[in-house]
């Protein structure tokens, strides 16, 4: 296809597919600019801040310009971390039209083969297929646990490999042997609600032990939990990615699992699979025979640390017991902050705990560069975010960094690792420190 028709296309299917009230929201008075990561560091180029990337989306739908590489570039480095719609006064819906726009191109414009193998193990069978994460994940406990990592270190194998590859392989975690939860009820207790848990697809596999530990807490506080069999991946990286079909194709999954009205809450314990959650009404808006099923699902669906907070977790009175005194730290999951809007509930938790020093940590509302697996195609990008991070994080002189999203604990991780810090401090999910520090019989 010839870059003309290419451009003709896209402004086609921009025409069909992003509103133009949506983008006239947009009213270029630059309360975004501050909030977003992308414009901050690359010195300020408008082309990479959200009002610059709502004027181009418009400037392609008008035919005031032509579609080309870089205005599919500056969509790609977005981060897609939504900042600046709370930070916005007229509430455009950012997230919305970049999803849209990229599904737009990755329909139209034509992959590399490497860009397309890649699509398709990953959109088509790891995030789509249960059965295929679990054997991919066992393939790395296997690497873990039979000499293969540490003749590999000892050999410099990983010399070969990008930086940030050689980096996730030094910080992710054992893979435990029973890698995943797959459906049954866990009783509470003394019972008083009841809830569904979306256990998530690297939550459930590489992060076995907190989903766990997440049962373990909700009986704790009065929840029956209810693990529905046959739920898959949320569909936030194929709907972040340009794969909206395929994201919709794993909602109607989900929604055909959970019974929403046999449970008072939906609750995940990852804050990027929340957000997606969240808005399953949004994303099957034309689809009538789930839309209402949509609607009740996204409205019950809520993050641990809210449903934790709701049903009394600081009634428990909270006392670190792992040692002495220590100084901890919080790192907003920039979807729980920006589209659930869940700022204070993990915050009043952690503050509320004997025992423990809590710092507020200088940009925790920013986007720390992980953004799904976008720390892996944009690396520069992200370790440029990253790295400013960990500055803000040495100066609050904490032992523990908290999360609550898996992306962002790897990231955190990654981070402590390249700033030197490993033996002076440690990133954990939030549900992690809690049970195993303050719970934990």
């Amino acid at each position: 296809m010839s870059n003309l028709a290419l451009s003709e296309q896209i402004q086609r299917g921009f025409q069909e597919n992003l509103e133009e009230e949506k983008l006239l929201d947009c009213m270029r008075c630059g309360f975004c600019l501050p909030a977003c990561p992308t414009y901050i560091h690359s010195n300020y180029n408008e082309a990479q801040s959200p009002r610059g990337r709502i004027a181009m989306m418009k400037a392609v739908r008008d035919g005031d310009i032509p579609f080309d590489d870089s205005i599919a570039e500056s969509l790609d480095l977005c981060l897609g971390c939504r900042a600046c719609e709370p930070a916005c006064p007229a509430g455009v819906e950012y997230g919305h039209l970049l999803e849209h726009a990229r599904d737009v191109i990755q329909r139209e414009k034509k992959p590399s083969i490497k860009e397309k193998v890649v699509r398709k193990v990953a959109f088509d069978h790891l995030f789509q297929e249960p059965n295929k994460m679990e054997k991919t994940v066992g393939l790395v406990r296997f690497y873990q646990r039979s000499g293969m990592q540490a003749l590999t270190r000892k050999m410099n194998i990983l010399s070969f490999f990008p930086d940030i590859l050689k980096g996730m392989e030094r910080v992710l975690p054992p893979i435990e042997k029973k890698r995943t939860i797959q459906g049954g009820v866990f009783p509470a207790e003394k019972k008083s609600t009841r809830v569904a848990f979306f256990t998530g697809c690297l939550m459930n596999s590489v992060f076995f032990k907190t989903n766990e530990a997440t049962i373990k807490l909700l009986q704790k506080v009065g929840c029956d939990v209810w693990v529905p069999e046959n739920q898959v991946c949320c569909g936030a990286l194929h709907g972040h990615s340009g794969e909206l079909e395929k994201a919709k194709k794993n909602a109607r999954k989900n929604l055909d699992s959970f019974d929403v009205n046999e449970v008072d809450y939906i609750v995940n314990n990852a804050g990027g699979c929340g957000a997606f959650l969240s808005e399953y009404e949004h994303l099957l808006k034309d689809e009538p025979d789930y839309l209402d099923k949509a609607r009740a699902f996204s409205r019950k669906t809520v993050d641990i640390t809210s449903l934790l907070y709701k049903q009394g977790i600081m009634d428990l009175s909270l006392r670190y017991t792992g040692g002495e005194k220590i100084t901890i730290t919080y790192q907003d999951s920039c979807h729980l902050r920006n589209v659930n809007h869940v700022v204070n509930e993990p915050r009043e938790i952690l503050k509320s705990i004997e025992n423990v020093d809590f710092v507020e940590l200088k940009g925790a509302d920013q986007c720390c560069g992980s953004a799904g697996i976008y720390n892996l195609i944009h690396e520069d990008m992200s370790m440029r975010i990253l790295d400013d991070r960990m500055e803000n994080v040495k100066d609050t002189d904490s032992q523990i960094i908290i999360t609550t999203n898996p992306g962002c604990l790897l990231q955190m991780k990654l981070g402590i690792d390249r700033a030197g810090l490993s033996d002076k401090m440690e990133a954990l999910h939030i549900v992690d420190f809690i049970y195993e520090y303050l719970i934990k019989d």
